[in-house]
Order: structure tokens, then sequence, then C-alpha cells
């Protein structure tokens, strides 16, 4: 009971659920929930806590096929099973939206009383368990053209590179969903007015990075810089997301790989060591804990530019490719020049990882 082919089963404490109707309506994708199949729900609801609310259980017992003998339930988990136990500690007087993973703001009250936000009251945004990096084995990936791959610890990033520093604000896309679910329910965190923090930020300019990796000014096609993150979830797959390539090597853009915030080292919770901060750009491309970053292209095959589409329902169309073996794990796809992004659907063959020689077809309903 793996597959949505022999049914897809999971168990929950010592019930049985036969969910394969509810695998295509998973908010999360279906692919997530697919990691689970044939086992315990526990250790993926350990990472989401969203989860662990009565009507998340409500849902599952519609579900419900069976039970399991005592004998064969997981144990309890206990707090050396939590992937949150080795989270940092955080302001007492950040309001919290969610704890595992953690996202909080900071109250009203504060936000406005100094121009930069003390790090310690920045509003954070996580998805995952924050990583644990030892800085003197970390290395940043960067990934050429050719086949080149270009490998820099913390210390070559600080002295081959001018440091650069920008101050900029950093928003969530979700700041004030508490204001728009009064007037229509919206799904996410419930912040208030305090996603959003201004810092002085500190690193090197991606530009310089990418120039000395051996990319040009320009490049032909449509080119996105892809960054991913150290932190992964229970599949192994990291965080990530992508800008224009125009736009990374932008001498006016600013965008950097920041090492610093507020003249101080990078905090855990803000990407410790290494991030990027785009200014100008909803907050969630701004990756933290930086691992990798790698050229991606990416086009939009229906409808093509300046077609007339008719009124109604409208599905956009593409493909996206990495190249290098390297999977394409999402597309983001705006329809109003940047503002707003939603993420595309998937499609195409299931690959083996560094083996992704195919393209990824996506669509937009």
């Amino acid at each position: 009971h793996r597959s949505p082919g022999d049914r897809v089963w999971v168990t929950h404490g010592t019930e049985v659920f036969d969910v394969t109707d509810f695998v295509e309506l998973h908010p999360g994708g279906a692919d997530k929930l697919l990691l689970a199949a044939g086992g315990a729900l526990e250790p993926f609801w350990a990472l989401y806590a969203v989860h662990n609310q009565p009507h998340v259980l409500e849902l599952l017992r519609e579900y419900k096929v069976g039970e399991l003998s005592p004998a064969e339930a997981l144990p309890a988990p206990d707090a050396t099973q939590d992937p949150f136990a080795g989270d940092p500690p955080r302001h007492p007087g950040l309001r919290i939206n969610s704890q595992k993973p953690f996202n909080a703001e900071p109250p009203a009250e504060l936000l406005a009383e100094r121009f930069l936000t003390p790090n310690e009251l920045f509003f954070t945004r996580n998805h995952l368990p924050v990583p644990a990096v030892d800085p003197s084995s970390y290395r940043l990936r960067v990934e050429g053209p050719e086949g080149r791959e270009l490998s820099l610890s913390l210390s070559e990033l600080r002295s081959r590179f001018p440091k650069h520093e920008v101050t900029a604000t950093l928003q969530c896309a979700g700041n004030r969903r508490s204001e728009m679910s009064r007037v229509r329910p919206v799904k996410g965190l419930s912040w208030d007015i305090g996603a959003i923090s201004t810092a002085r930020w500190g690193g090197a300019r991606l530009r310089d990075v990418l120039l000395h990796a051996g990319f040009g000014e320009e490049r032909e096609g449509e080119w996105h810089v892809c960054f991913e993150g150290l932190d992964t979830d229970a599949g192994g797959a990291p965080y990530g997301a992508s800008i224009p390539y125009g736009r990374a090597v932008s001498s006016a853009a600013d965008v950097l790989l920041a090492y610093e915030m507020n003249g101080e080292e990078l905090p855990r919770d803000h990407g410790f060591p290494l991030r990027v901060v785009v200014p100008g750009v909803v907050g969630a491309r701004s990756v933290k804990w930086l691992r990798r970053e790698l050229p991606v292209q990416s086009a939009i095959t229906h409808p093509r530019p300046g077609q007339t589409v008719p009124p109604g329902e409208l599905t956009v169309k593409g493909y996206a490719w990495s190249g290098g073996g390297r999977e394409v794990v999402r597309v983001d796809v705006s329809l109003d020049g940047g503002r707003t992004w939603q993420v595309a659907r998937l499609a195409g063959e299931q690959t083996v990882p560094g083996r992704a020689w195919a393209w990824a077809l996506w669509e937009l309903q």
C-alpha cells in the first residue's frame, strides 16, 4: 500500500487509514504525503506541527480502515526524536504564529521604534528545523557554465570579494494576512502587521561571485539563478527559490550573499552562516542557510508573447531545465510582472538524485 495503484495506507498511533483519495488534495502536495505511504505519519508530522490540530485529525479519521495491534504501533516520540530540538533560543517578546517550524513577528508596539530592527526582534519565517552548521567546514557551491564548479569557504568569501553593505527591508508575502482573513478566509499563517523588518546587511555581491565563477554579464534566453538552502524536508528536498539572471548580475540590484546582519554575525534563525538578500523582492527569495547556487532555465510555451487569450480560465504551460543532472523541484510563475508568484504543478518522470537528465514540464491553472 505504497502507491495510488496499490492504494496508499498510512498509520497514526494504532489506527490505519486509506488516504488514496486524499493524495491529490493534500495542501502540501501529493509528493509529500506519499513519503509516508506504507508507514507512520508521526515522523513527518513532527516536521510540520500544523498537522497536530483537531480539524486535521477529524479529517484523517474519515479515511480510517482499521487498527494495528498495540505491539505494532510506534512508541510515543520523545525529545531526542524532535527534529526541532536543536532550534536556537528566541526573544520572549516575539509573537509566535507557529512553534514548529518557528514563525514569529515583533510586537506592533516595537516595530517602528527603530529604523533598523534589532536582530533578536527581526521577524522569523522558517519552513523547517534550523540547520546546525559548522562554519569551519561550510562550503558554498556555485555551479557555473560548462560544468565548472566553484567551492568557497566563509573565509574565502570574505577575503576574495569586497564587502558590500545595503540597508534593506524584507517582508513575508503573508504579512497582514490576519487582516485579509477578516474579509475572506485565507490559507496560511495568520501574520499580523509584523512580518516585515529592516536590517543593514553585509556580505559579498552575488554579481561578483557569479562573474568570478565564469558567468558573463548577459545570457541568452530566460535564465534564473537558483538558490538552495541547507534546510531540508523529510525526503531530503531543500528549500529553494530563484531570481532572474539579469537581477542577479545587476550592479544596481544590490543582491548580496550576506554573512552579517546589523554589524553582527548572522543569527541562526536568519541564515547563519550565509544567506541571500534580494532587496525589493518578497522575502521568500532571500534563501537562508545557503549551500548552493546554480543556473536554471525556464520558459513559457503557452500562451506565447502577444497572444490574445479568451476570457475565463487559462492554463499557462512551460518547461524548466537545470542541466548537470540536477532536478528541478519547483517552478514559480508570476502573472503580474513579479509582484506575486504562484507555484506551478510539475510533470515528468521520477528521477534518481544527481541523474535528472531531462527537463520538467509545468503548468499553472
